[in-house]
């Protein structure tokens, strides 16, 4: 259990971290029009949904992977 904890707070942390900035960067393309900003808003929120899906993929994954093992073996 402490391990998933450690896991969701990482993701939690990496999604934000991406996500924040990314936001930030399509306030400066939108006052400033610099294409650069947008380029590096883009990157950023596609950094952002690429670990909203996997963090997700593993929080599915994880409880049916647990679910089986207590059916199989518990």
């Amino acid at each position: 259990m402490r391990r998933m904890t450690a896991f969701y707070w990482t993701m939690a942390v990496l999604i934000v971290g991406t996500f924040v900035p990314s936001a930030l960067y399509l306030v400066l393309y939108a006052a400033t029009g610099e294409d650069a900003c947008l380029r590096r808003a883009r990157k950023l929120w596609d950094f952002t949904r690429v670990l909203t899906v996997f963090g997700f993929n593993i929080l599915i994954w994880g409880h049916v992977l647990v679910g089986l093992w207590r059916i199989w073996f518990g």
